[in-house]
């Protein structure tokens, strides 16, 4: 047995935060912002991160000279040992997935199910105080009217394959906490904005800005989303609070938004920032659409296949609304940015980078 590592079949510790963390997914949208705020938490003495390559890798390292950076695929056991390395007593937080594979749907099993095993197993090992998982609201599918909001005792209706992949993450989560293994919370996350997005949301943003993303049917349909500061506080909390042991958390902003008030308070937020923004309306698409391309995308995924823009195409129909009421009056989770400064720290961030939107 390695050192750091603890008996199989001890109870796991949960005392609270850890001085050690360790965070999977650590260069990803959520996954900077949180090792950041990790940072500003004296308590904190290490901050173990594993990351894809050694661009990601450099970034963080000068962040803090407590962060300790490894290399390498969550999918990899060679890399995942390494990670654990004398980790005893650390408190895990999961967020490596994939939401978007490159070409394969393969990708998506490989990665939030395997992926999270391996970590599971790993963190069981050294005996972590707490391993906080990330999901997602893909497990629940679609809501059954605009006015319906998914609770933590919805029925599971996931959606594609991704959707598929996350239940089954979600399901060996919760199968750790019922044999005793870990400490385990669950964190379910809608839409994600804030800083350190990946490209795909500054392409939005400047499809926005140009009048050429679609409003899909009459806008009304509702999305929660989540700024990945509010989404930091509720990780931390989960981590942190006793009573959430084996639970699973919606975690979003304190209302679901009309899709069409989405894209309108993106465009206030660029003008806020001193862009200038399309008189154009956003490109009406009427719904059927969306039914189309949700049945493509069925037929593409069930090939094997991944079409990014068909998927997204065939969600945005959709609401896909949650209730925080649990989060809040279990963990104390309380949501300090709405959409609109929201939007305005993204649009900073990519003007301090130079993006072009």
């Amino acid at each position: 047995m390695r050192a750091g590592e603890q008996e199989l079949g001890e109870t796991p510790r949960s005392d609270g935060p850890a001085s050690t963390v360790v965070v999977t997914g650590a260069a990803g949208w959520l996954g900077q912002n949180l090792v950041r705020t990790l940072t500003g938490q004296p308590t904190r003495q290490r901050i173990r991160c594993l990351v894809r390559d050694s661009g990601d890798a450099s970034r963080l390292e000068v962040v803090d000279p407590r962060i300790e950076v490894i290399v390498g695929d969550v999918r990899d056991p060679t890399a995942i040992d390494a990670l654990f390395e004398g980790a005893g007593g650390a408190s895990v937080m999961h967020a490596a997935a994939v939401i978007h594979p490159a070409r394969r749907v393969r990708e998506l099993f490989d990665v939030n199910v395997g992926g999270t095993q391996l970590v599971l197993d790993r963190a069981r090992r050294v005996g972590a105080s707490r391993f906080v998982h990330v999901s997602s609201n893909s497990p629940f599918g679609a809501n059954r009217s605009s006015a319906d909001r998914f609770d933590e005792d919805s029925p599971f209706a996931p959606y594609m394959a991704y959707g598929r992949a996350k239940l089954e993450a979600e399901q060996l989560v919760q199968r750790s906490y019922d044999r005793g293994d870990l400490a385990t919370v669950i964190v379910r996350p809608p839409w994600f904005y804030g800083p350190f997005q990946p490209e795909r949301q500054t392409q939005f943003l400047s499809a926005v800005r140009r009048g050429r993303f679609p409003l899909v049917g009459p806008g009304t349909q509702r999305r929660s989303m989540v700024y990945t500061g509010n989404l930091v506080q509720g990780v931390l909390l989960a981590e942190r609070v006793e009573s959430a042991l084996g639970n699973a958390y919606w975690i979003a902003d304190a209302e679901p938004y009309a899709l069409r008030d989405v894209l309108r308070t993106i465009r206030d937020a660029l003008e806020a920032e001193g862009l200038s923004v399309s008189n154009r309306p956003p490109l009406a698409v009427p719904r059927i659409a969306g039914v189309v391309a949700e049945k493509l995308d069925a037929v593409t995924q069930a090939s094997g296949r991944y079409v990014q823009v068909v998927h997204v195409l065939g969600e945005l129909k959709d609401t896909i609304a949650c209730d925080i009421s649990r989060a809040r009056k279990e963990l104390g989770y309380e949501p300090t940015v709405d959409l609109f400064d929201g939007m305005r720290a993204s649009v900073r961030w990519c003007l301090a980078r130079g993006d072009q939107l």
